[in-house]
C-alpha cells in the first residue's frame, strides 16, 4: 500500500504579495494536488504574518471545491479561541456539505501571540491551559449546533444555543424551518490537531478525543515523541492508535537529479523562505533545537545548506525514497506525507513536477510499516 501524498499551504508567501495572488496560488496549488492524486490539502489560518497571510482558508477551500474532484481539504487549523463557536459550526457545515464529504477539520489552540492578541487574548491569557479551556469549550458548542438539538449554554467565554423547533404541520410551516448546518452525512467531520513542540499538548488532546495527528517535523526524537503521547492517550481513553491515521509535515523536493533537486533548494523559493523569515524565527523561538540535537550541533550553526543537506527530504526520485524509508525505520512510519508548500506562483512549472514526482515515483515505494507495526500495542 503506497503512502498518502498531501500538501500543507502555509502559503509562506513572500512579503509583496497581493491578497489575491495568495489566493489564486492556493486554488491553483488545489487543483494541481488533485489532478496529480494526493489525498489532502491542508489550508492554515493564520492572521498576522506577512509571509503566511491567510485569515480565511475556507474561501480558497470553496474556491477550488467545484474545480477539484477527489482531494480532501482541511483548514490546518482553526484556531478555536479566535472564533465565535455557533458562526464556526455553521460555516464548517456548510462548507462541508459544499465539498460533498471532501472536508475534515483542522483545530487549534494559537498560533502566533499577536494573532491571539489581535482577537482579543491578552499575552497573560496566551498560556496553554487557558487556551487549551477554550478550545475545549469551543467544541462542545460546535458539536451541539451540529447536533440541532434545543439547548442554551452560557459558557465562560461564550454563550450559544439552538431554538426548539415546532413541527411543521403545514405547507407554510415547512417554508419556515431551520437551514440545516450539520456536516455532510449528518455526522461530526474527522478533527485533525497539530504539534510541533516534542512534548506537544496537541499530540495528547488529540489521543484523548481520537481525532488525528498531524506532526509538523521538528526532529526524530520529537517525531517519536509525538507518537508515544499520541498513542498513550489513546489507549487510556479506551481506543486503538493507527499509524495509519499519523500526517507528517516536511520540507520535501524532488528533481532528476540530487545535485539539480539541492541546486533548485539552495536558489528557489524554498531556500528565499528560509533564509529570511524561517531560520530566523526557528532560532528564535527555539524550532531549531530539535534538528541540531538530532546532528550534534549547535542551533546557531544550523543554516540552509545544513537543513537541505541532514533535514530536508530533496533529490532525485532514488534518493527521496531512501531518506523517507530511513525516516520510517527510525519513527516507526505515518500514513500520509504532507507536503510544505512555498511561493512557486510566478513560475510553478519545477515545484509541479515535483509534487509530481513524489505522487507517482516516491510514495508507491516507501516502505510502509507492516500492518501489524501500524497499530499502536
Amino acid at each position: 500500500m503506497a503512502m498518502d501524498t498531501g500538501l500543507i499551504f502555509h502559503p509562506y508567501m513572500r512579503p509583496g504579495r497581493t491578497a489575491r495572488q495568495t489566493f489564486e496560488w492556493g486554488v491553483q496549488s488545489s487543483i494541481a494536488c488533485d489532478k496529480i492524486g494526493f489525498t489532502t490539502m491542508m489550508i492554515s489560518e493564520h492572521a498576522s504574518q506577512i509571509w503566511e497571510n491567510i485569515p480565511a482558508p475556507e474561501l480558497i477551500m470553496a474556491a477550488a471545491a467545484l474545480q477539484t474532484e477527489r482531494i480532501k481539504f482541511a483548514p490546518m487549523a482553526h484556531i478555536l479561541p479566535h472564533h465565535n463557536p455557533t458562526k464556526l459550526a455553521m460555516t464548517v457545515g456548510w462548507l462541508s456539505q459544499i465539498l460533498e464529504g471532501r472536508y475534515f477539520m483542522g483545530i487549534g489552540a494559537g498560533a502566533y501571540p499577536l494573532a491571539s492578541y489581535m482577537h482579543g487574548i491578552k499575552e497573560e491569557d496566551q498560556n496553554t491551559e487557558h487556551l487549551n479551556d477554550m478550545v475545549r469549550e469551543s467544541l462542545s458548542i460546535m458539536e451541539k449546533i451540529w447536533k440541532r438539538e434545543p439547548f442554551f449554554f452560557e459558557g465562560k467565554y461564550w454563550d450559544a444555543g439552538y431554538p426548539e423547533e415546532e413541527e411543521a404541520v403545514t405547507e407554510e410551516d415547512e417554508q419556515h424551518k431551520l437551514a440545516n448546518y450539520s456536516p455532510w452525512g449528518g455526522s461530526f467531520p474527522e478533527f485533525a490537531v497539530t504539534g510541533f513542540s516534542a512534548n506537544s499538548p496537541s499530540m495528547r488532546l488529540a489521543g484523548e478525543r481520537n481525532f488525528k495527528p498531524v506532526s509538523i517535523y521538528s526532529g526524530i526524537d520529537a517525531l517519536k515523541r509525538h507518537w508515544e503521547i499520541y498513542s498513550e492517550a489513546n489507549i487510556k481513553a479506551g481506543f486503538t492508535p493507527d499509524r495509519q491515521r499519523h500526517a507528517v509535515s516536511h520540507t520535501i523536493f524532488c528533481a532528476d537529479t540530487d545535485a539539480e533537486a539541492k541546486k533548485r533548494v539552495m536558489e528557489g523559493p524554498v531556500g528565499y523562505c528560509f533564509e529570511r523569515y524561517l531560520i530566523p524565527i526557528w532560532r528564535r523561538f527555539g524550532m531549531m533545537d530539535g534538528f541540531a540535537k538530532d546532528h550534534g550541533i549547535d542551533p546557531l550553526k544550523a543554516d540552509l545548506e545544513f537543513l537541505v543537506d541532514k533535514v530536508f527530504v530533496v533529490g532525485s526520485p532514488d534518493t527521496v525514497v531512501e531518506k523517507l524509508n530511513h525516516l520510517f525505520e527510525q519513527c516507526g512510519g505515518w500514513g500520509t506525507l504532507q507536503i510544505e508548500s512555498h511561493d512557486y506562483y510566478d513560475d510553478p512549472g519545477e515545484w509541479f513536477y515535483s509534487l509530481e514526482l513524489c505522487a507517482k515515483e516516491v510514495a508507491p515505494r516507501v516502505s510502509l510499516p507492516e500492518k501489524s507495526k501500524l497499530v499502536a500495542a
